[in-house]
């Protein structure tokens, strides 16, 4: 009976240090990802020490080619790339579309004499700029993204061609990664996953604007799980992509460095899950200056969710956003799960000091912020 009393505690004393070794190594691995989508003057205003990675936002496609559109872009890159040089382990990427940004993907990523160019020019960048590889946010393959920007069913078979030609021509060093919309009708139809992630390294979760400008109710835009009232959540994605083989050290999930506004919203459950008519994003960064309860605002949180909201009853305001309590429990999430890292839109909107890229490297580096 002792000896198995020993055993057990033995047993017990190495599973404790095997989990804390699992832990430090998650931590060691977990990126910080910045979309980054301002000039190169503003950059050192931010913590750029607590990011692993800096996504610049955006190039676009002349003819085949990725191109950087102006003098501007040109020095916002190399003022990024020479951030390196304070901060080892910073990997800047070049980004591809956003929404609007892509609005000829889908015709020239259908041939492969187009996806070939494309993925040479992507190298030819990389060597002119050092960055450290390219991110894809082409909104959306195989589904409708932008309106009026063609897409087709064969996007999907295209895109899974188009991360192969650029692996072919980036090499194994160069990072390729991919924004995917946080949805059921782009997880299900957009990407072919089982052979898109062997290829590249990550997928960047757009977790926000899981209600938008065209949704004509209000809800959560970035909420970490389901309710009954909104079943699209951080964890729903997670969830659904684990299901189907995605590995969880490949699954970075979005935060929302903005919030959104309804007006015309009825004085009902503080505003959440009512009609409206979409007002306005609103940056972190002057949030403050707008959403207070100075200008008449209630604050809330959804314990269920875990997402924060507020509401005007005299104004029939509604606002949906991430804050310091959402976005902690975000990362720390993520740290559990073992997921690849936690990113956000923007940084240039978040604010200069006291910021919600502050409450990230705090919840990663397990500190207690007041």
């Amino acid at each position: 009976m002792k000896r198995f009393i020993l055993f057990a505690i033995i047993a017990l004393v190495a599973g404790s240090f095997t989990n804390e070794a699992r832990s430090q190594d998650a931590k060691r691995n977990f990126r910080v990802i910045a979309y980054y989508a301002s000039n190169a003057s503003n950059i050192d205003s931010f913590a750029t020490d607590q990011l692993t990675h800096i996504i610049y936002s955006f190039c676009h496609l002349k003819g085949n080619r990725l191109e950087v559109d102006n003098k501007a872009d040109s020095l916002t890159i190399q003022k990024l790339v020479s951030l390196k040089r304070k901060h080892a382990h910073l990997k800047v990427l070049l980004s591809l579309g956003g929404w609007g940004g892509c609005k000829t993907c889908s015709d020239v990523f259908d041939t492969e004499e187009g996806r070939n160019e494309f993925a040479v020019s992507v190298k030819e960048l990389a060597d002119y700029f050092k960055t450290d590889g390219i991110d894809l946010d082409w909104e959306y393959p195989a589904i409708e993204g932008y309106p009026g920007h063609p897409f087709k069913p064969g996007d999907k078979d295209n895109f899974t061609a188009l991360v192969k030609a650029l692996r072919a021509a980036l090499g194994n060093k160069q990072e390729i990664s991919f924004a995917a919309g946080g949805f059921p009708k782009f997880l299900r139809e957009s990407v072919d996953w089982a052979k898109v992630m062997p290829v590249v390294d990550y997928v960047n979760l757009m977790n926000y604007d899981m209600v938008h400008g065209n949704t004509p109710h209000t809800g959560h835009h970035t909420p970490l799980y389901s309710t009954d009232g909104q079943k699209e959540s951080v964890h729903a994605c997670v969830t659904y992509l684990e299901s189907i083989g995605v590995p969880r050290h490949q699954m970075v999930i979005g935060a929302a460095f903005y919030g959104r506004s309804w007006g015309q919203v009825a004085n009902i459950n503080n505003g959440l899950h009512q009609p409206g008519v979409f007002k306005n994003f609103l940056s972190h960064k002057i949030f403050d200056n707008v959403v207070n309860e100075a200008n008449g605002f209630s604050f809330y949180y959804d314990d269920k969710a875990q997402a924060s909201y507020a509401y005007n009853k005299e104004t029939n305001v509604f606002v949906t956003f991430d804050d310091e309590t959402s976005i902690r429990k975000k990362t720390e999430y993520a740290l559990d799960k073992g997921l690849g890292g936690i990113m956000f839109w923007e940084l240039s909107i978040d604010k200069k000091e006291m910021g919600y890229l502050g409450v990230i490297d705090a919840a990663v580096k397990g500190e207690l912020v007041d």
